[in-house]
């Protein structure tokens, strides 16, 4: 028989099968439409996502399935493709090419999302950061002292801290993506506005610079949320990290790319260029992401089980369980930790600028450039801790000990090095002190920030609005007082407040945390 007999006799269904992207190995099926196309002679070529299947006229093996029925297999690596037809008597052999340029759409769809957030927060950082260097030619133009800086740093927060709770409680009851949507648009859109705000005068400045903090603050609760939906266990902390070290690298990418637009096209230019990126990622992301991976009908289902399980799906959210939430040690424990941890984070992130210029006496190019380096630090080290706290847990070190462990460095190492800043003679070891600090700081996203998934996945994104919250008033605080501790004291005043923060956060974390689920 041959191949357009074979056509004529009988329909085909043609299944590929691919290994599983799970850990257990088992295979899935992946049923598609076949097409046709000729070739020379009696061959006739079907496609097969990803493969080309040509059936020959001479005779093969063929394999019965059932009455009526014959398989023929071709196996290549970890790919086969199945034809399957009703034709007793068919002797057509199978051979299959492999397609180039198809193998992206394998990729892990959790993985896609993941990606997806870190470019979210890569803009994040890159918008928040630009004033931190932009705030040094503004201020000479409009004759801004110390304290009025730290007021407009500070002003940030203000709508930071307003979104915390409610874009977690937001995440969790309408879904993850319509939040972090809102939140890119919104801060992008605050950001361009900048320059205008400032040439009105500084109360305007001040209420666009809240108005970009209510964007951003509700970025984290949405990612934790939609996180803690695609991302099983055992890659929740180098996911994470990940996402968390998109942070670091806006702030690099910010910090490097600001002095440069600064002086070719003035310091206007910073915010115009960096706010039009939003538009870019709003795009992809409203294409591409689901909330969680039973809303996305393009998941294959082997991964849909490796996320969730057998597990049926859960009603959704419509009331937050507060009084069993805020009753247990382990949250407050969360809470406390958060905002002794952001205190010092958050003084970095808006005056180290400040402090390379004021202290070491870099010029404005140099600034940005050396703060560069403790964030490259932070990105490398985010990722490194994420694969070193997943393999503790791989090997079975119990996840209450991998969060303790790896929040003790993000917390100790800062403060080691915070105190050797006063001791340093030269600018180079200065740099060096304030990379190990931030570099060991990033420990913390596979401590603290992996901790809000492990204790109450379902109510993640409140419960990360909670202790964020602590965190943001860390960064109100912190950020407004050292304006005010640099008009009174020194820079070693500033860092010792911050080290004795640390080690609070250090006694208290060990004490009363916990990496077990403590809410349903």
């Amino acid at each position: 028989m041959n191949a357009r007999t074979l056509i004529a006799s009988f329909s085909l269904d043609v299944h590929c099968l691919k290994a599983s992207s799970s850990s257990s190995g088992s295979n899935y099926y992946s049923k598609r439409k076949p097409s046709f196309s000729c070739f020379a002679g009696s061959k006739l070529g079907i496609s097969c996502q990803g493969f080309h299947v040509l059936l020959l006229s001479s005779s093969s093996k063929m394999r019965r399935l059932g009455q009526g029925k014959v398989r023929a297999d071709y196996f290549k690596s970890d790919q086969s493709c199945d034809v399957v037809g009703s034709a007793p008597q068919a002797k057509d052999n199978i051979i299959l090419h492999k397609e180039d340029g198809k193998d992206w759409q394998d990729f892990p769809k959790r993985w896609v999302i993941v990606i997806l957030c870190f470019s979210a927060f890569l803009l994040c950082n890159m918008d928040r950061v630009n004033m931190s260097i932009a705030i040094l030619p503004m201020s000479a133009e409009y004759h801004w002292n110390p304290a009025t800086v730290g007021l407009i740093q500070s002003s940030f927060f203000w709508g930071y801290l307003l979104t915390q709770i409610a874009g977690g409680i937001w995440a969790d009851t309408v879904g993850g993506k319509q939040v972090l949507a809102f939140g890119v648009v919104w801060w992008s859109v605050a950001t361009i506005l900048t320059p205008v705000a400032a040439k009105l005068g500084l109360p305007f400045l001040l209420v666009v610079r809240a108005f970009m903090g209510i964007g951003e603050g509700v970025a984290m609760p949405a990612m934790n949320n939609i996180l803690s939906k695609w991302i099983p266990v055992s890659e929740r902390s180098r996911s994470l990290a990940l996402v968390y070290s998109g942070m670091y690298l806006g702030s690099v990418t910010g910090l490097a790319f600001s002095p440069l637009l600064i002086h070719t096209y003035g310091w206007p230019s910073v915010f115009y260029s960096f706010g039009s990126l939003g538009t870019i990622w709003i795009a992809v992301w409203l294409n591409k992401a689901y909330s969680s991976p039973l809303e996305d009908p393009h998941i294959h289902p082997e991964e849909k089980k490796l996320i969730v399980g057998n597990e049926p799906p859960k009603l959704p959210i419509k009331a937050i369980p507060w009084g069993l939430i805020l009753s247990k040690p382990p949250v407050w424990a969360l809470i406390t930790s958060h905002f002794c941890h952001n205190w010092g984070t958050f003084i970095l992130l808006t005056w180290m600028p400040t402090y390379y210029n004021q202290v070491l006496k870099f010029n404005l190019t140099e600034s940005g450039l050396f703060c560069v380096l403790p964030w490259l630090t932070m990105a490398f080290s985010a990722n490194l801790g994420g694969w070193i706290a997943d393999t503790l847990v791989s090997k079975g070190l119990s996840v209450t000990m991998v969060r303790k462990i790896m929040q003790t460095i993000g917390f100790l190492g800062p403060a080691f090095f915070l105190t050797q800043l006063s001791h340093v003679d030269s600018p180079a070891t200065a740099v060096l002190c304030m990379a190990c600090s931030q570099g060991t700081d990033a420990f913390s996203q596979s401590g603290l920030y992996s901790n809000h998934q492990d204790i109450a996945p379902r109510y993640s994104g409140v419960l990360l609005g909670l202790s964020n919250t602590a965190g943001v008033l860390a960064g109100v605080l912190g950020t407004a007082a050292t304006g005010y501790i640099l008009q009174h004291g020194s820079w070693d005043d500033v860092f010792k407040v911050s080290v004795g923060l640390y080690l609070v956060g250090t006694l208290i974390w060990n004490l009363f945390s916990t990496g077990e689920k403590i809410v349903d």
